[in-house]
């Protein structure tokens, strides 16, 4: 499992990048991120280096953060990958919130981001499944 930060912000301009400059002054590096909006609101969902201090950090900045725990799965990175994944997941009666892929490389695997309804029914079928997974801190040395 890792810890996702989720920031709630709205839909002006230099909203982002204000949130990407606190992070990088702090040198805290964003290893993956994906943002769901509306027209007037958006959510900025990151893995960082440093989940922690991202999220006092932001939260000190006035930025509304959260947490939640994800799993990064690696997926063959080929044809069909993610497909065979999905499918298992739903043969075990997996429920996927969301997912997002990931920026960086693992073992020459693509990464996906899996925010699950059951996280530890996950964890256990990807372990039956032999779906490989990183853990905090693989993800976040990426």
């Amino acid at each position: 499992m890792a810890k996702q930060i989720s920031v709630f912000l709205e839909n002006k301009a230099g909203r982002l990048s204000h949130v990407t400059r606190v992070l990088g002054d702090a040198k805290i590096n964003i290893r993956a991120l994906s943002i769901a909006d509306t027209s007037d609101f958006g959510i900025l969902r990151i893995i960082v280096s440093d989940p922690d201090r991202a999220y006092k950090i932001l939260k000190e900045a006035g930025f509304t953060v959260s947490e939640t725990e994800v799993i990064a799965v690696q997926i063959p990175d080929s044809p069909g990958g993610l497909a065979t994944v999905l499918e298992q997941m739903s043969e075990a009666n997996l429920n996927i919130e969301y997912l997002y892929a990931f920026l960086g490389t693992s073992e020459n695997n693509a990464l996906v981001i899996f925010k699950v309804e059951d996280i530890e029914q996950a964890m256990q079928t990807f372990k039956e499944k032999q779906i490989k997974f990183l853990d905090e801190n693989q993800l976040y040395t990426l």
